[in-house]
């Protein structure tokens, strides 16, 4: 695994939406929010897609970080060098957000 502790719930989109997959989740504990295929936007399973729908915000963020051309490619070998860019990056766009 990479990461210690399993998050209660896991936001995907519709191709995400795989009753094996809800399954194999299920069983970990984790729950998975995914919209039906079917374009249905009410619940799948009862499931309330609240948070599936803010989703935008992740995906402009990541979108934001693609200006970065560094970012992009990752050209750097050493992961804690990319991270250090990747902070970098994200206190450019907070002091941006703030000198508006």
């Amino acid at each position: 695994m990479f990461i210690e502790v399993m998050p209660e719930r896991l936001i995907g989109d519709r191709a995400y939406d795989s009753d094996k997959l809800d399954e194999e989740l299920r069983q970990r504990g984790v729950e998975m929010i995914a919209p039906n295929r079917c374009n249905c936007w009410q619940s799948q399973d009862r499931r309330p897609l609240r948070r599936y729908r803010r989703r935008w915000k992740i995906e402009r963020f990541f979108g934001w970080l693609h200006n970065y051309r560094r970012l992009v490619s990752r050209w750097e070998r050493k992961a804690r060098n990319y991270q250090a860019l990747v902070e970098l990056a994200c206190a450019i766009m907070l002091l941006n957000a703030l000198l508006r």
